[in-house]
């Protein structure tokens, strides 16, 4: 038996081939939200908010024990000849899923990510065919159907960076095993899904150049580079900018990898939104003397108001000082994400 999150939340039985889904939202949000927290006792208050929000029942303990009451009936019983185990168990302050010995299906994927990791730098071939094995565990989005309670919304979003990272991977294994001609369709439809995401562009254009496409890898450079602009008010970061150079002068395309340390330079929507002022300055500072008459971004500075020439020196600062902190969370991002697949799979290989 495997508990599946990566898609539906289902679970699937091995004694009768098929997935089981519980067939009300709530019970799927339950569901949902004890397996993310396996082998922890989830508060009877934290559960009423996971499947209610802010619109509890009148009574909603004994609510939320009707809905536990029938995903106990539905959980399928243990493997015949195997010791009795009650999957859902009752404690003073709460419920807890006991998994025992079963895995997850996101368990599973973390630990086939790691070992495709691991084959990268000997084998990039069979690196690329362990990462896609990974990626047919996705049935949907993460914990699709188990509402937008705190703990699953938390975990779908953090399996969806993980899913983004593994693809990421993916097409690097790709590029390093010269199979270039097999991805670029690929990675176009990843570019339109998340046309904020720099490194996709940056796998697209690797793959366009190796299979001798230098005119649409320019293209792919100019798309990303108006969006970023259009969007976000800042150019494309240094990674990309070193691709498009690369195509330009004719040479030879490395295996496109993305530096360790070096992150997207992308502001988030949030941030500016509520400074978009500092967001235009930002840009036209990191472009420099790059930035072409079509597409620099508008200064603050150059309505003609000579009082707000140090204004917007001190929003150029500030703007430099925040792009430093995006980075470097979004490096300690990929540090965790990989310290949690390492860890999965650490996990499961001592079970």
């Amino acid at each position: 038996m495997e508990f599946g999150i990566l898609g539906p939340v289902q679970v699937y039985d091995e004694s009768t081939g098929r997935g089981v889904v519980p067939p009300g939202a709530k019970q799927r949000a339950l569901l949902g939200a004890l397996v993310v927290k396996a082998g922890q006792v989830v508060p009877v208050e934290r559960l009423v908010d996971e499947l209610w929000d802010e619109h509890p029942p009148a009574n909603a303990a004994n609510a939320l024990q009707a809905h536990v009451a029938r995903l106990r009936r539905l959980l399928p019983p243990p493997a015949t000849g195997g010791p009795p185990h009650e999957w859902l168990v009752t404690r003073p302050l709460g419920y807890a899923l006991r998994p025992g010995r079963i895995d997850t299906d996101a368990r599973r994927f973390h630990r086939m990510v790691a070992e495709g990791r691991a084959l990268a730098g000997a084998d990039p071939g069979l690196a690329a065919d362990a990462l896609r094995a990974a990626m047919a565990l996705w049935r949907g989005p993460a914990l699709e159907g188990g509402g937008r309670g705190a703990i699953c919304a938390a975990e779908a979003s953090l399996l969806e960076e993980s899913r983004l990272v593994a693809l990421e991977a993916l097409y690097d294994a790709c590029l390093r095993a010269d199979r270039c001609d097999g991805i670029t369709g690929e990675l176009e439809e990843l570019t339109t899904a998340h046309p904020l995401r720099e490194r996709f562009y940056d796998l697209l254009m690797a793959a366009l150049h190796r299979c001798g496409r230098r005119a649409e890898a320019i293209g792919v450079y100019d798309r990303a580079r108006r969006r970023l602009l259009r969007d976000l008010g800042v150019e494309p970061g240094p990674i990309l900018r070193e691709r498009v150079e690369a195509v330009l002068d004719h040479r030879e395309p490395g295996p496109g990898p993305w530096p360790s340390g070096r992150a997207t330079t992308v502001f988030p929507a949030a941030a500016t939104a509520a400074f978009p002022a500092a967001a235009a300055a930002g840009a036209a500072a990191a472009a420099g003397s790059r930035a072409g008459p079509d597409g620099e971004a508008a200064e603050p500075g150059e309505v003609g108001e000579a009082g707000e020439a140090g204004e917007v020196g001190a929003l150029r600062e500030e703007v430099v000082r925040l792009n430093s902190r995006l980075e470097q969370l979004s490096r300690d991002q990929r540090e965790l994400l990989g310290r949690l697949e390492r860890l999965s799979a650490r996990r499961t290989a001592l079970r």
